[in-house]
């Protein structure tokens, strides 16, 4: 499961990546025409607005599937390993729920909006709410793959604290030590 996930987060990714580069062609040849040809492209304001916010959404969901959301662990670091355990898997339920309330919402709109045409493209409308189907989809199954290793024991005291601090990024230590020139100008441990 968890490679299926890796995988998919992947192929999210070069989609986000395609989606950028579409949206600055869009908007730079848009410009280009309109200043230097006094013409445009008809589509090209709501079709990159549309992927704008697919990109936000399926930048959620790598976001999840990584832990990069905001959060802090000011009080459930100092807690022991059953508390952080209890404080993660009502995290993890709490997500859960507002996930599949905005899966809800999104699915409800989506269905809504089939047969409402975009103004400039004339394109169903339902298409920029599915991008709330695929977060809500995307979260639920990430979510609870999380809750299940948690209730299980598969995860590390490291993994039980949901967020991370910039001094916990590895790069940035191995860049540090790295750069160090002997164990006196290593940081003291916490």
């Amino acid at each position: 499961m968890h490679k299926l996930i890796d995988l998919y987060c992947r192929g999210l990714t070069l989609l986000m990546v395609v989606a950028l580069a579409v949206m600055v062609l869009l908007v730079f040849g848009n410009v280009a025409l309109r200043y230097g040809f006094n013409s445009g492209i008809t589509v090209s304001e709501e079709i990159s607005r549309w992927l704008f916010v697919w990109l936000a959404f399926m930048g959620a969901v790598v976001a999840l599937k990584n832990h990069n959301h905001l959060g802090t662990d000011v009080l459930v670091s100092r807690l022991p390993l059953a508390g952080k355990r209890v404080c993660l898997v009502a995290g993890l339920v709490a997500m859960l729920y507002v996930t599949w309330l905005l899966l809800s919402g999104a699915w409800a709109q989506m269905l809504i909006n089939l047969e409402v045409s975009a103004p400039a493209s004339g394109a169903p409308v339902a298409i920029l709410y599915a991008s709330g189907v695929l977060f809500g989809a995307s979260g639920l199954v990430i979510l609870l793959r999380d809750l299940w290793r948690a209730l299980n024991g598969q995860l590390s005291e490291r993994e039980l604290i949901a967020v991370r601090d910039a001094d916990d990024l590895s790069g940035v230590e191995d860049l540090h030590l790295h750069n160090s020139h002997g164990p006196a100008d290593r940081p003291a441990p916490r």
